[in-house]
C-alpha cells in the first residue's frame, strides 16, 4: 500500500511551496519543542491565519515553558482572548507546570508521557512527536484527513471512521530522515492545495495517484453527527447603563468565566430564540429576558459596554453585549 513516490513528491512540493510560519523558524531544539507545543494547542479547532498574531504575541510575553508555568492566570487568559475554547489555555499552563516539575523543563519524547499531559490526546501527541522530535508519525488533522479521503476516494461512513483512517494513512508512507517536514508537508498540502472547496488539483504533486481526480468527484463525506439542541433563558439586569455578569460555576461551557445569568430550559414549548450560538457539538438557542431585580448568589459585577476591551471576557459574552447594545 505504501508508495515512496508519494512521499518524495510531497516533500519536494513542500520544499518549494511551504509557508513561512512563526513556529517553523529555525531555532534551538528546546525552543522548537516549546513553539510546537504552543502552536499545536492554538491550532486545535482554529485556522492558521487566526493563530499567527496570537502565537507571536504569546511567545513575546511568555518565551519559555518555565515562565508559562508561573504566568498570571488573568494575563494568560487575556493573551488567549478571542481564540475561544479556553480549556486549551488552562490545560496548556497545567502541562507547563508538570513539564517543569517532572520532566526537567523539557517536553517528554515518550508518546505515552506526552499523552499523560493535560490537553494532549492522540492527535496532539502525534503532532508533537513528529514535528518537534522527528518521529515517523503522521498526525491525522483535518487537512491530512481531507487529502487521504480524496486520494483513496473514501466515500462510505465506515471508511471515514477515525480508526479506519488511521489504517488507510499508511498509503502516505514515512520519511525516516525528514519526519518533521513530512508531517508538516501533508498538513500544508491539505491547507493550500486540497482545500475543502475548489481544490487546486493542477498544482497537486500527487495528482496522478488521486482517485477523486480520476472520478472528477471532490465532494467530502463527513461522519454524520447530530448537534445537541439546547435552550437557555438569559437574564439581563441593567443599571446606570451597565450590565450585570456572574462567574460561571454552573455550566460546563466557559467554566469560571464571566457570563450573563442563564438557566437551561428542557424541551420548552413555543420557544422564540433571540440568539443562537454553536459551541462544540452544542447548538445553543437563547431567549433574552430583561429583569429589574436580581437575587443572585456568588460573585457578581457590573460592566460598562463602552469599555468592553478593558475586561477579560469570552467572545460569547462580548457578542451578547454587542447584540443588546444594538437593540437600543
Amino acid at each position: 500500500m505504501k508508495d515512496p513516490t508519494i512521499t518524495n513528491k510531497i516533500l519536494k512540493w513542500y520544499d518549494l511551496n511551504k509557508r513561512s510560519l512563526p513556529w517553523r523558524k529555525k531555532v534551538s531544539q528546546e525552543k522548537k519543542e516549546y513553539y510546537t507545543l504552543i502552536s499545536e494547542f492554538m491550532l486545535q479547532q482554529t485556522q492558521v491565519a487566526t493563530v499567527i498574531p496570537y502565537f507571536q504575541r504569546f511567545i513575546k510575553s511568555i518565551p519559555n515553558i518555565e515562565k508559562l508555568s508561573k504566568f498570571n492566570d488573568e494575563k494568560l487568559i487575556k493573551l488567549w482572548e478571542g481564540l475561544g475554547y479556553y480549556s486549551r489555555v488552562r490545560n496548556l499552563k497545567k502541562t507547563a507546570q508538570i513539564v517543569v516539575k517532572d520532566f526537567d523543563k523539557r517536553l517528554p519524547q515518550s508518546f505515552i508521557d506526552l499523552k499523560s499531559l493535560p490537553g494532549i490526546g492522540d492527535y496532539t501527541a502525534s503532532a508533537i512527536s513528529a514535528i518537534a522530535f522527528n518521529k515517523p508519525l503522521i498526525p491525522l488533522d483535518g487537512n491530512i484527513e481531507r487529502v487521504l479521503k480524496r486520494l483513496l476516494y473514501l466515500k462510505k461512513q465506515n471508511q471515514i471512521k477515525k480508526e479506519n483512517l488511521q489504517k488507510y494513512k499508511k498509503v502516505f508512507g514515512i520519511s525516516v530522515n525528514r519526519s518533521s517536514d513530512y508531517a508538516q508537508a501533508l498538513m500544508e498540502l491539505g491547507a493550500l492545495i486540497c482545500k475543502p472547496v475548489n481544490p487546486l488539483c493542477k498544482q497537486c504533486p500527487i495528482l496522478k495517484k488521486c482517485e477523486s481526480f480520476k472520478n472528477q468527484d471532490f465532494e467530502l463525506v463527513k461522519i454524520k453527527k447530530k448537534d445537541k439542541q439546547t435552550f437557555y433563558k438569559l437574564n439581563v439586569y441593567k443599571k446606570n447603563d451597565q450590565y450585570l455578569l456572574i462567574k460561571n460555576d454552573k455550566f460546563k461551557f466557559l467554566k469560571n468565566f464571566d457570563i450573563f445569568p442563564m438557566e437551561e430550559l428542557i424541551s420548552p414549548k413555543n420557544f422564540n430564540k433571540d440568539l443562537n450560538f454553536k459551541i462544540s457539538n452544542m447548538n445553543m438557542n437563547i431567549k433574552i429576558e430583561y429583569k429589574n431585580k436580581f437575587n443572585l448568589d456568588g460573585r457578581v459585577h457590573w460592566i460598562d459596554p463602552k469599555k468592553l476591551q478593558k475586561y477579560t471576557l469570552p467572545t460569547f459574552t462580548k457578542k451578547i453585549v454587542k447584540f443588546l447594545e444594538n437593540q437600543k
